[in-house]
């Protein structure tokens, strides 16, 4: 056990070390200020800020210090916020993108930083002029010797565009590049949309939609002479709002022509009975077998017609039986024949008995059968004791079994 004794007397803190110094919790303002300034100044000068601009960001920061709320955030972030602060205030052409390329950040963390030190420090931020961003990006797609007159074209372009509440809600970097996309054109400068996106930092379906746009105007429908000569007095209504009422008047008549189809197809549908119905009436009656394949039967003219059928199929199954017996018949007595001629010819040996006997038997089974007895038909047939041929006949039988006549 370790006992601690308590002795009176002022109590020294520890020390850690030459280095540590205890009672200090955190870096002092006085630091916190230094570190600020000296950051605030690096970046002002790459983006080439006056030093106006400078002291002005530098404030805002001891404001942000002020009211503690750096905690919880990185100090670079809330010094490019300070920084595009006073770019807004001031009215320089500058964009958040331009910090956030110089501080590998993304612009939508500084955007969200930007915001909230705005709404702390109750600054109310303009909205920014698309003009002020015209000089910079003409300079940047170099149009050599007429940059200027390229320039004034394009900020009479985005002129224009604000009176025509193109600018409200959008960006302004989409609206410079519709902007100097055509003024280019018009100065017969030969700029695709990618090189104006490489400039600008917008996507392409923002630049075409912005170019959409204005084709709707009546602006887009003169001439350039009539453009850079005449100010058309009448203003157009919001993107925004003509494509609101687009959409209501697109609903509106989908509702009349589904409306109208409801009704063409119960016309229809009433024409469409009417037509079954007289042709069910004009249509002919099946009869025989035929009328079981109708659609509409009762069922006392189904068993009717199912009889009918049984007795016609039997009707010809006996007039098959009647054709077989007749074939038959006709058989025998040509066999009959054929045997009678034979005989007549004296083929009477026992080799002709057999062939005759046979024959028959090859021209169907059941026929032989039926065949008259070819002893009532020849006669008495000679025998072998008749014809001196017993005793072969049994010097045959000794050496193989022979075969008598039936």
């Amino acid at each position: 056990f370790v006992f601690v004794c308590l002795l009176p007397g002022p109590v020294k803190a520890p020390l850690l070390g030459s280095g540590f110094h205890t009672g200090v919790g955190k870096e002092s303002r006085a630091q916190t200020l230094q570190n600020g300034k000296r950051q605030i100044q690096q970046l002002g000068s790459q983006l080439q800020l006056n030093q106006h601009c400078l002291d002005t960001a530098f404030n805002f920061f001891k404001l942000v210090v002020s009211k503690h709320l750096t905690r919880g955030r990185r100090t670079e972030h809330v010094i490019a916020a300070c920084l595009y602060l006073v770019c807004r205030t001031e009215g320089t052409p500058h964009m958040l993108l331009d910090l956030s390329d110089l501080l590998q950040v993304n612009v939508y963390i500084l955007g969200k930083t930007f915001l909230l030190l705005a709404r702390e420090l109750c600054i109310n931020a303009p909205a920014i002029d698309p003009c002020l961003y015209i000089p910079r990006f003409a300079h940047m797609l170099e149009f050599g010797d007429k940059n200027h007159e390229v320039s004034m074209t394009a900020l009479r372009l985005v002129q224009r565009m604000k009176r025509d509440w193109m600018h409200t809600g959008r960006r302004p970097s989409g609206l410079c590049g519709a902007a100097l996309l055509v003024a280019a054109r018009m100065h017969k400068f030969r700029r695709s949309v990618k090189d104006v996106i490489s400039v600008v930092k917008v996507c392409q379906t923002t630049l075409r939609k912005r170019l959409t746009e204005f084709e709707d105007t009546p602006t887009s429908q003169l001439t350039i002479d009539e453009f850079m000569r005449v100010d058309l007095e009448q203003e157009c209504d919001p993107p925004s709002f003509t494509a609101g009422q687009h959409k209501v008047k697109m609903q509106q008549l989908e509702q009349e022509l589904a409306r109208k189809l409801d009704e063409v197809e119960g016309e229809i549908s009433c024409y469409k009975e009417e037509i079954e119905t007289e042709l069910e009436k004009s249509r002919p009656k099946l009869r025989g077998i035929y009328a079981a394949y109708a659609k509409e039967i009762d069922p006392e003219v189904e068993e009717v017609l199912s009889s009918t059928s049984d007795m016609e199929e039997r009707e010809r199954e006996g007039e098959n039986a009647d054709l077989q017996a007749a074939t038959q018949h006709l058989t025998q007595d040509f066999l009959c024949q054929v045997i009678q001629e034979e005989g007549g010819q004296g083929k009477t040996t026992p080799e002709g008995v057999y062939s005759q006997e046979a024959a028959p038997e090859k021209e169907g089974t059941g026929v032989h059968s039926q065949v008259t007895p070819l002893s009532s038909i020849l006669g008495k047939l000679p025998s072998t004791a008749s014809m001196g041929l017993q005793e072969t006949f049994r010097t045959f039988d000794k050496s193989e079994p022979s075969e008598e006549p039936n």
